[in-house]
């Protein structure tokens, strides 16, 4: 079986694009859609603990997974340790892993080597994100405007968390920009919407 596995950052976020092109790919390859199972979750590249993706390790271990298609190799993992290791205990049951946009198919101690160094572009790449926040935020408190979390203010936080979503800004940096956990965004997120429809 062949297992397509797709991941987004955040409930609000779409998985269709990565979809596509994945099908494209498997189409070029004339592979049929009924060999393939879809694994999609909705959470955060920095862990492994998953609900699709312990549902696809499962069927690696298994050995009814032999293939295993990504969009990108950050949909796997962010952190360079962590996919190359995963990519090394993968390689142990005969798997093969197939990045389509970056047109990799890695197995063999070749296709490791490249995984490695692409992992480490996607955590540095993280790591790059994280800064331009912290300085975004930086930038915000000595113009007055960040202020955190602060008591009293719960009221106007949907509003802000709508206005940081349109700007373009996922889950969990409209989480560290409001100072709140990145439910409490899905709620507010939830609530405006809502509001909207009434």
């Amino acid at each position: 079986m062949i297992a397509c596995y797709c991941r987004v950052s955040s409930r609000d976020q779409k998985h269709d694009g990565q979809k596509a092109e994945i099908i494209h790919w498997l189409r070029n390859h004339r592979i049929s859609l009924r060999q393939v199972q879809w694994f999609v979750d909705k959470e955060s590249g920095s862990t492994l603990k998953r609900p699709a993706f312990d549902q696809l390790q499962k069927a690696i271990f298994d050995g009814t997974v032999k293939t295993v298609v990504v969009w990108k190799l950050d949909r796997l993992s962010r952190r360079q340790h962590e996919g190359i290791g995963l990519l090394a205990e993968w390689c142990e049951h005969g798997v093969r892993v197939v990045s389509v946009t970056q047109q990799v198919d890695l197995n063999g101690a070749v296709g490791r080597m490249l995984a490695s160094v692409m992992f480490g572009l996607a955590e540095i790449e993280q790591e790059y994100r994280r800064e331009r926040q912290a300085a975004g935020i930086a930038v915000a408190k000595r113009n007055g405007v960040y202020r955190g979390r602060v008591k009293g203010t719960t009221k106007v936080q949907p509003t802000r968390a709508q206005h940081l979503r349109a700007r373009g800004l996922t889950a969990p940096e409209i989480a560290t920009a409001l100072g709140v956990h990145p439910r409490t965004v899905f709620r507010y997120l939830a609530e405006r919407t809502a509001e909207g429809q009434l």
